[in-house]
């Protein structure tokens, strides 16, 4: 199903359902008329796109209604977390121009959570179990059967509470025992099914080291873990909605008297086409190397789109765009390109580079001559200005922007035609000198002097205009073109074949025989630039001196879906 970019109701009232929601609560003074959010990621690997959605919700309706929005890890799983992965995350909200109040980590609060362990033991409302995983879930049932109760379910609370303090003594071997809420193996809500809510750990934790041998499952920490803080909107993806109710069931148990209490909302996760967005797939690309790392250019993680040539602009404006229903769907990757577009179309310098090339020589200008050819840094802004660029006898144009037998309504160089190049002179070309194989390896032209940029009689028309850069004054180059990953458009129902199946063999092409105009000289990694007529780049932090290297973000248009919904 493709997803709507936004609800009907939401074009009425111009907000979403979830900021509506905080518009009525701040109204009827709730929770003492604050607004305090949470982003809640597990330290587990790299933010992608899907979490910009949720950093945009958690950050900006805090900022936007005057309330506080606090970083917290839920870092519950020492097995798989990483501080690499911590510093990764707050420089990717940083970047996206988001500023937390405080950083908080579900590790904070292992005492608090440990102590309500062991006050629901105490009231009978836990038990230890000894039996495996793999039986607990077959016992479980199944939405239309009742579960069957474990034998360790009555208990005495005595022997739980005995044998829980042992657990996180580490007296037990992993998996030999779990520590479960006692609630109703008849629910129709399979999670109110005596759910495990401690398990036994070992692995030394990135914070808390050898401390703890239990850990609370992400049912258990994450509601307290917005209770103990003051959360008063929690927000998830629709996945946790059946999950809600053993939220409210587990703050109801350890909530006071005071009048507060977190309220879990649930909006629809952003699936794109072409892409995954399960960590434990992008980690397999990662480790099995078929990828150049979390932020390599094809991946949809957030530091792969900031070395793409993405801004924060665009992705938060694809994201309004999108908005936050109650429904999940498909969005077209095409839509998220035109976000970086339309931002980069307004921000980014017009520059000169030659991708593909072949050498023109201008048969009738000096030798020895060259002249500085003014250039408009962005159309679309006066203000940015012009820039100088050389102009000399020999240039480099892209190879495409020659045909020697070309058929009608081509409008470039082809033996007796006209074309102008760009912001300099009307050339003719005459012919052009091939190798031995018959490529094309040099094409000659003459200019008309009198039809400089600027020159009352630079008015007069051709129908062609081409970029080029000086054969002397242009800079080398690397271009590395990047296309979609994946060559299905939801590689995630793909479930019955490899990811590595899946991959789209063109998704990368380095091209390495590239020249751009030497003001390049001076960019920085991260610069953005419209290389003319070709498309949206930005310089790799790769480069060095004497190698810059670009990456594409996007083609000026859009030509997948043009090749792709034939």
């Amino acid at each position: 199903m493709k997803e709507n970019t936004t609800s009907g109701d939401d074009n009425k009232r111009g907000v979403s359902f979830i900021e509506q929601m905080v518009i009525n609560d701040l109204a009827d003074k709730k929770n003492g008329s604050r607004l305090q959010t949470r982003f809640p990621p597990e330290p587990n690997g790299y933010l992608h796109i899907g979490h910009a959605k949720a950093i945009c919700l958690d950050f900006g309706l805090a900022e936007k209604y005057n309330g506080i929005c606090n970083l917290r890890f839920d870092d519950t799983n020492p097995t798989r977390e990483d501080v690499e992965y911590v510093d990764a995350i707050q420089d990717d909200i940083k970047w996206l121009g988001f500023k937390w109040t405080n950083v908080y980590y579900a590790s904070d609060y292992f005492q608090q959570l440990f102590d309500f362990a062991i006050e629901l033991i105490k009231n009978g409302q836990a038990y230890v179990d000894e039996q495996s995983s793999e039986l607990i879930a077959q016992q479980k049932g199944t939405p239309t059967q009742p579960g069957i109760e474990s034998p360790y379910r009555n208990r005495p609370a005595d022997d739980s509470l005995n044998l829980f303090l042992r657990m996180n003594r580490g007296e037990y071997e992993e998996g030999s025992m779990t520590l479960r809420a006692k609630i109703d193996m008849t629910s129709a809500n399979m999670h109110f099914r005596d759910p495990i809510i401690y398990r036994i750990i070992k692995t030394p934790h990135h914070r808390t080291g050898t401390k703890w041998k239990v850990y609370p499952m992400y049912d258990f920490a994450h509601g307290q873990s917005d209770y103990f803080e003051g959360v008063t909107h929690s927000w998830c993806t629709l996945e946790f909605e059946v999950h809600r109710p053993l939220y409210d069931y587990f703050i109801d148990l350890l909530k006071d008297d005071v009048d507060y209490r977190p309220r879990q909302t649930e909006f629809n996760r952003l699936n794109l086409t072409c892409t995954v967005m399960s960590k434990r797939k992008l980690l397999q690309l990662v480790k099995e190397h078929l990828v150049n790392g979390w932020d390599d250019p094809r991946m949809p993680t957030i530091c792969g789109f900031r070395r793409r040539g993405y801004t924060p602009a665009s992705i938060k404006a694809f994201i309004d765009k999108i908005g936050y229903t109650k429904f999940d769907g498909t969005v077209e990757m095409a839509l998220l390109e035109h976000a970086v577009r339309e931002d980069l179309n307004a921000k980014a310098r017009r520059i000169a580079a030659v991708i593909n090339p072949v050498k023109l020589t201008i048969t009738n200008y000096p030798e020895d001559r060259t002249e500085l050819m003014e250039s408009v840094n962005n159309p679309e802004d006066p203000s940015a200005g012009t820039h100088e660029i050389a102009f000399s006898r020999e240039l480099y144009i892209e190879r495409e922007d020659f045909m020697e037998n070309a058929p009608g309504k081509y409008y470039r160089l082809t033996p007796g035609q006209e074309v102008r190049l760009r912001c300099a002179y009307i050339v003719k070309c005459t012919g052009c000198r091939k190798n031995a194989a018959g490529e094309v390896e040099e094409v000659y032209a003459e200019y008309d002097p009198q039809t400089k940029s600027g020159m009352s009689e630079s008015n007069r028309k051709v129908k062609g205009t081409i970029h080029w850069v000086s054969v002397p004054h242009a800079l080398p180059a690397e271009v590395r073109i990047y296309d979609r990953l994946f060559t299905a458009e939801n590689p995630m129902d793909e479930k019955d074949r490899d990811i590595r199946e899946l991959l789209n063999p063109d998704s990368l092409k380095i091209l390495t025989d590239c020249y751009v105009e030497a003001d390049l000289a001076n960019a920085k990694p991260y610069d953005h630039f419209q290389f003319q007529r070709i498309g949206y780049f930005n310089l790799d932090p790769d480069s060095k001196e004497g190698k810059l290297v670009f990456n594409r973000t996007v083609s000026l248009k859009d030509t997948w879906n043009k090749i792709n919904k034939v």
